[in-house]
């Protein structure tokens, strides 16, 4: 799978993830302390997301690492 792909995926996780809790992309973006632009590139698959935004998606989701990582 190129990274290309894995950006995709992640992307399609963390929406599901947020779906779930019902909260929109506006509200989950300022939750994570995201720019809500910067969200919707993350989950489009457009964005190679840092280290540091993965922490603040999981903290958001209040899901540890693994979780946000499994599918």
């Amino acid at each position: 799978m190129d990274s290309d792909q894995r950006l995709k995926a992640f992307g399609k996780r963390i929406k599901t993830l947020r779906k779930e809790k019902g909260l929109s992309q506006e509200a989950f973006a300022a939750l994570a302390n995201i720019d809500r632009s910067y969200m919707g590139h993350i989950e489009r698959g457009t964005k190679n997301v840092t280290l540091t935004k993965i922490y603040q998606i999981a903290e958001a989701l209040e899901i540890d690492l693994a979780t946000l990582f499994s599918s």
